[in-house]
């Protein structure tokens, strides 16, 4: 581990995540936008708001952005040189008058942690937002609190304001949350952000007129194993090696025919 690596290891077990680190050039970002909008323009915008899941599993582009080397060399200095991607998905928060808020009420993502519902053990899994868009306060930038991670697993519960685009509709009880520490990870489109899965995190709806469209990305080091849970009830259909080799065999091997691991 070269001496860059080490630094980002340090930063990300001492906080929990890092943030506005430089992945995709001009050229990459302009031509996964238009790819991205291809799939806006063929199942609508309400659609993709929160419905594009595992598309790397479909789109060859998609899988390249999940593998840019750039991105590798970060996820590969926290998790480890054996690493698989878990899941993807993107998420776009898009402005009322692209999407107009159903009953009035803005989407937003409630405080919590991604580990409470994943169903595996055996390591953590580090969470990428990969920016497609400029992300800043007013168009519903990522908030987390540094060093929650070494807290554990936190309470969750049904979240009580209407609008919470997690899946489960999950939340961690306000006053768990250290609000008061609470740092905002604005980004560049290109830019990704990376935090722990235990690191406590939310954003605000999107009240600009402007789009906050990203790329996530679950990645865990070759360690991890899927658990029976009834809590954490999950299957991993397009889990993919996509940095070093396996050795434990977790997870199988759902690698698209056109994807050829190089890292």
């Amino acid at each position: 581990m070269n001496a860059e690596a080490k630094q980002l290891k340090a930063l990300y077990d001492a906080t929990g995540f890092l943030t506005a680190i430089d992945v995709l050039g001009k050229e990459e970002l302009q031509q996964a936008y238009k790819e991205h909008a291809k799939l806006e323009d063929t199942f609508g915008k309400e659609y993709t708001q929160y419905n594009l899941h595992n598309t790397h599993m479909q789109y060859e582009w998609v899988m390249n952005l999940a593998a840019h080397p750039k991105l590798l060399d970060t996820i590969t200095a926290v998790l480890g040189p054996n690493v698989i991607l878990l899941d993807s998905r993107f998420i776009c928060k898009y402005p009322s008058s692209d999407v107009p808020h159903k009953d009035n009420t803005a989407p937003y993502v409630a405080w919590h942690q991604d580990m409470k519902y994943w169903g595996f053990e055996g390591g953590p899994v580090a969470s990428v937002w990969l920016a497609f868009d400029d992300v800043d306060a007013e168009n519903g930038v990522l908030q987390v609190i540094p060093g929650s991670h070494k807290q554990g697993i936190l309470e969750h519960r049904v979240a009580e304001i209407p609008g919470n685009l997690l899946t489960t509709n999950q939340e961690i009880p306000r006053h768990l949350v250290q609000v008061e520490d609470m740092v905002e990870c604005p980004l560049k489109a290109g830019q990704m952000s990376v935090h722990d899965g235990l690191t406590v995190h939310a954003s605000e709806a999107n009240m600009s007129e402007r789009r906050r469209c990203g790329f996530v990305i679950r990645y865990v080091p070759t360690t991890a194993y899927p658990v029976k849970d009834p809590e954490r009830p999950r299957t991993f259909p397009a889990t993919v090696l996509v940095a070093g080799t396996d050795e434990f065999n977790q997870f199988e091997d759902h690698a698209p025919n056109f994807f050829s691991k190089t890292y």
